[in-house]
């Protein structure tokens, strides 16, 4: 309630109604870094998908129906209103609840075009761009920023080098009649550059800006010493390095210039940025999706490898689970999977926070087990483990659904869970047409334990 309280002072002196907190920080990735977690140190919310709306007299967040139950935890409803943003988007929320003609601020580095479109659909709502985050002029704990350095993605895993990929995406920005792309996907710039780093947990990128030219130069706009001598090298001439205060004396010089700019990757603050130094600004998806999709014959022959070792794991699970299933808890069983993981000499980390969820708890979309929540795992129920690991050539994430055992499955479960898996093989072998393609999630595999027969 003190953050809530200081926030709302802080509207008040800068001649705000009220503000908008997203979840993404500047690069707009689902994961962020602890000194990026804004949602969550105003409101509590930890989960990877979520917007926050302050007013003088009220305030939400909202999330999607995969947090729903977790929002329920965490948020204090005595201060804030729980709201599920499929049922009521946080724009609509907002034209409700704020007077006509409301002053609402918000970060331009840390909202993209895309965010921001629905509010600026409401005509009664006045959104203004902030000089700077309100939320961290209060955080003054805030934790520092990812320090660790970049480092190489050789070439035995990468396939293709940085000037190649570069070569191709340059050759395709000119076909646009762009000279430049903004790049802010974390993941799509280390996959260009063929570099890897640790910045976020389970993600293996550095966090940084990238401005990629017609003539296959970049600039990469990251801290300076997080390029370590070897990775200077690795990168070449046709790459410079600028620390992040020169950025809009980056942008700056593409004034005048075609600037292709991904209105959902990219903050707004860069299309206004470049508007304002007189650059051409064209909506065009990240140029590095498409590509970097497309695995070559190296990228496909290592996830087959990391699938492999990792898949030694889940079988040395899946039989530790046969003997133990029912002596275990949710917590314990998600390290025994990741020290079975970790025998790898390849492993570097999990590809996320194992979802270890029994019960009741495994029909919690994306449960995090915790000290508190842990939970025994009973005879006679459903365990579900989704669970990944991060290899040099690799990443994996596989979903397994067990029944414990000793009995049999209840018939209501097994249609269910039947009726699920024949709609994703189906899905598997449909034909979609050329520009459109499925959204297929993750299948699990219901099987026995403990000896038992399966159906």
């Amino acid at each position: 309630m003190n953050r809530l309280t200081s926030l709302r002072t802080l509207l008040r002196q800068n001649g705000l109604d009220g503000v908008i907190i997203p979840h993404g920080d500047e690069f707009l990735g689902e994961y962020t870094p602890a000194c990026a977690q804004r949602l969550a140190w105003i409101s509590g919310f930890t989960g990877s998908a979520g917007t926050a709306i302050v007013l003088a007299d009220k305030a939400a967040v909202f999330s999607d129906g995969r947090y729903i139950t977790q929002m329920d935890q965490q948020v204090d409803g005595a201060c804030w209103e729980r709201v599920h943003g499929g049922q009521v988007p946080p724009a609509t929320w907002l034209a409700t609840n704020a007077h006509p003609g409301a002053t609402i601020g918000y970060d331009p580095r840390i909202m993209s075009a895309a965010e921001l479109e629905p509010y600026l659909q409401h005509s009664q709502l006045c959104l203004t761009p902030t000089p700077h985050n309100l939320v961290d002029a209060l955080w003054f704990d805030r934790p520092a920023l990812p320090a660790g350095p970049a480092f190489i993605h050789p070439l035995h895993h990468a396939g293709e080098s940085s000037a190649s990929k570069r070569s191709r995406i340059a050759h395709d920005l000119r076909t646009l009649g762009q000279d430049a792309a903004v790049l802010s996907d974390s993941a799509s710039i280390a996959w260009l550059l063929n570099i890897r780093g640790a910045d976020i947990p389970c993600t293996p990128v550095v966090l940084a800006f990238a401005i990629l030219h017609a003539d296959a130069s970049v600039d990469l706009i990251i801290q300076p010493d997080k390029i370590p001598a070897d990775v200077l090298a690795w990168l070449g001439a046709d790459v410079r390095i600028h620390a992040p205060p020169a950025l809009e004396q980056v942008l700056a010089t593409l004034g005048r210039r075609t600037v292709g700019v991904d209105p959902a990757s990219n903050a707004v603050w860069f299309t206004q940025a470049l508007s304002h130094h007189s650059a051409t600004v064209v909506p065009t998806p990240d140029p590095c999706l498409l590509p970097k999709a497309c695995k070559n014959a190296v990228e496909q022959q290592g996830m087959r490898a990391a699938h492999l070792r990792d898949g030694v794991a889940l079988c040395r699970f899946l039989h530790w689970m046969d003997t133990y299933a029912t002596t275990t808890t949710e917590l314990d069983a998600a390290r025994q999977l990741a020290a079975f993981r970790r025998e790898a000499p390849e492993y570097v980390e999990d590809s996320f926070t194992a979802i270890s969820g029994a019960g009741p708890n495994g029909a919690v979309i994306h449960y995090s087990v915790t000290e508190q929540s842990n939970r025994a795992i009973n005879p006679d129920e459903v365990y579900l483990i989704d669970s990944g690991g991060q290899y040099p050539d690799g990443t994996t994430d596989v979903t397994r659904t067990l029944w414990t055992g000793p009995g049999t499955p209840p018939a209501a479960l097994k249609a269910a869970f039947t009726r699920v898996l024949k709609g994703n093989l189906r899905l598997g072998h449909a034909r979609f047409p050329a520009d459109q393609g499925p959204c297929a999630g993750c299948a699990g595999t219901l099987r026995p334990v403990a000896g038992r027969a399966g159906f």
